[in-house]
Formats: C-alpha cells, structure tokens, sequence
C-alpha cells in the first residue's frame, strides 16, 4: 500500500506498521482489581460476575443477599468467591472476571453490611439465569 507524501513521492506501510498504527490509536485500558470497601475481607478469594448494566435493577430485588455492586453505563458487577464459576456455565451475556480484574474503572453502588463483599453465586446464577430466558445447566434436557 502506499501513502502519498507531501513531495508526491509514495511511502509503503506494511500491514504490521499498519496494524500497530491502529492499536496505538486506541486508548490504553489498564485492568484493575476492583477495590473491597475498607473493612472488608476477602477469606474465599474474590472473582467478579459481570452483567449488561440493563439487567442489574432487574436481578437486585431477586437476591436474598447482596454483596458489594459496582456499576457503570455498560455493566454491573457482582463479588463472588473465587471459583465461582466451577461447574457453573454463566449466560452468555455474561462476563467472569477471574481475580476481580476489569479494564473499567466502575463505582460502588452498594455496600452490604458486615465485612465480606460477597453475593451469593448460585442466587447471583439463577437470578441471572431468570431475567435473561436461560435455563440452568442443570436443568437442561440430557440428550441419550
């Protein structure tokens, strides 16, 4: 390909140059832990579920107990235990983040009282799996 100077003289890119030039345009997300509340412990590791933020208001009122809750414009997101996702197959809307690390920097929406973050997970799954039309894992047809 080549690209036209000010002389009219013509420069090829390559399309690794090309390539590069793209990635460099982009704005450089940087992953992050999402950050417990101060006075908070995490005894069982901390992973996070992450939902298009459309269905959050809808599981809420769903869940016997809510952990900590972080939100943006896109996406909510829920504490869960590390390895939460151990024989659990998530809708596919639906985000795992091992280790809590997101590339987006949400705000807490809300706090639980007590020191540990944690939402429940099979609650958090079968809510999730309610508001979306899936059915669960388990509950699915076995085929012979």
């Amino acid at each position: 390909m080549a690209v036209s100077g000010a002389s009219g003289g013509g420069q090829v890119l390559s399309l690794d140059s090309l390539v590069r030039l793209r990635r460099g345009m982009r704005s450089a997300a940087v992953p992050r832990r999402l950050p417990v509340p101060d006075g908070m412990t995490v005894p069982l590791g901390c992973d996070a579920v992450a939902v298009p933020a459309r269905f959050g208001p809808l599981v809420l009122p769903r869940l016997p107990r809510v952990g900590c809750v972080y939100a943006d414009d896109e996406h909510w997101w829920w504490i869960v235990p590390s390895d939460s996702d151990y024989a659990l197959e998530w809708p596919a809307a639906v985000r795992y983040a091992t280790g809590a690390v997101v590339l987006d920097t949400p705000r807490l929406i809300h706090r639980p009282d007590g020191t540990v973050p944690y939402t429940p997970p099979i609650p958090l799954y079968l809510a999730l799996c309610r508001v979306m039309g899936t059915t669960p894992t388990w509950s699915r047809q076995m085929s012979a």
